[in-house]
């Protein structure tokens, strides 16, 4: 399988794809907040923030997955980043997880398409390249081990996010 076909690049909101799924930024709780993790819940509306209440919270790097709701996907993805603090607390073990396990949801429930962000780069301060570079790989090791999704767009918020991205599948 050629990966480089499967993978995009978008630049804007997350919240107005009509994908599979978009994976959703989370906090621990699963009851929204700032960020992208905000922006999702008020799109989607009260439904998903009482779907949410129902799964008990996420421990950081696992995944959970919820209905859509009002939003144009038809699932959320919710995945709880690490925050950064200096590199030598699992932090990168943690973000690589939380590509993999929403992953594996996508194929579980047979998505074919899925939009991430750029987990754990905003309020958790994850460094942009080096968060960058764990999603593109672990999304491309996924892909060539499995056939769903068919396609992984990597949503970038802002133009620095947006040329990390398009440095880090050049390079690749």
């Amino acid at each position: 399988m050629q990966t480089g076909l499967r993978i995009e690049i978008a630049s804007g909101d997350i919240t107005k794809l009509a994908v599979d799924a978009i994976v959703n930024a989370a906090n621990s709780t699963l009851l929204g907040g700032g960020g992208v993790d905000g922006a999702i819940h008020r799109a989607a509306g009260p439904g998903l923030l009482a779907e949410c209440a129902l799964l008990g919270g996420c421990p950081t790097g696992e995944a959970k997955i919820t209905k859509g709701h009002r939003l144009p996907a038809k699932h959320v993805i919710h995945t709880v980043g690490p925050v950064w603090r200096d590199g030598r607390h699992c932090e990168d073990e943690l973000l690589a997880n939380c590509y993999k396990n929403s992953l594996a949801l996508a194929e579980k429930y047979g998505l074919k398409t899925i939009a991430f962000p750029a987990i754990s780069t905003g309020v958790y301060r994850f460094p942009v390249d080096r968060a960058t570079a764990i999603a593109v790989h672990e999304a491309r090791a996924f892909l060539a081990a499995h056939a769903l999704p068919e396609k992984i767009i990597f949503v970038c918020f802002g133009s620095e996010v947006l040329a990390a991205y398009q440095r880090e599948l050049a390079a690749q």
